[in-house]
């Protein structure tokens, strides 16, 4: 295993980062995700903040935090939802993917009421405070309100300051989105 050479934690929102350094985010999101990231994840992951971390000029992780109002029993929540979490395949176990989600918590507490985010990693997440979601998951498409099932296992939420009691098992539903909804 080479040396770690690792530059500081860079938080950058869309608009501050070069086209350049938005390729080399994505690239990165592909390869970690082996293919399996679309156009619309790629949608869902600009448009907010980049928590970054490289090495040299190579982009060795990312996470991303975009702003949504998620509706908890029926009142609405700032939410910084986070998308794009990755670390090159061999670059993982070296810590890279706990300084940027040390730094997105750090992002979230500054900026918004919640975090909240859709995983099949739970036990990464739980380290930092994320508790799974234990109530029903809906998406909302104009008035009308659908329940998605499928999400319930997958939601994780990060409660502090004004989301400190937000009950777990209550309701909870996002706006729909191109893709996936969660």
């Amino acid at each position: 295993m080479q040396p770690l050479c690792v530059a500081a934690v860079r938080v950058l929102t869309t608009t501050e980062t070069s086209d350049d350094l938005l390729t080399a985010v994505r690239r990165l999101l592909v390869r970690a995700f082996e293919g399996d990231f679309s156009d619309e994840d790629w949608d869902h992951t600009i448009g907010g903040w980049h928590v970054l971390v490289a090495d040299g000029d190579v982009v060795v992780s990312h996470a991303a935090v975009v702003d949504r109002i998620l509706e908890v029993a029926g009142a609405s929540v700032h939410t910084g939802y986070v998308e794009g979490v990755a670390t090159l395949p061999g670059r993982q176990r070296e810590g890279l993917g706990s300084l940027v989600m040390t730094e997105v918590t750090r992002l979230l507490h500054s900026e918004f009421e919640m975090g909240a985010l859709s995983t099949g990693r739970h036990s990464f997440y739980a380290r930092f405070g994320w508790e799974r979601w234990q109530g029903p998951t809906f998406v909302r498409h104009g008035a009308e309100t659908i329940r998605t099932e499928d999400e319930d296992d997958g939601l994780m939420v990060l409660r502090f300051g004004p989301s400190t009691e937000v009950d777990l098992a209550a309701p909870i539903s996002c706006e729909a989105r191109r893709g996936d909804d969660w």
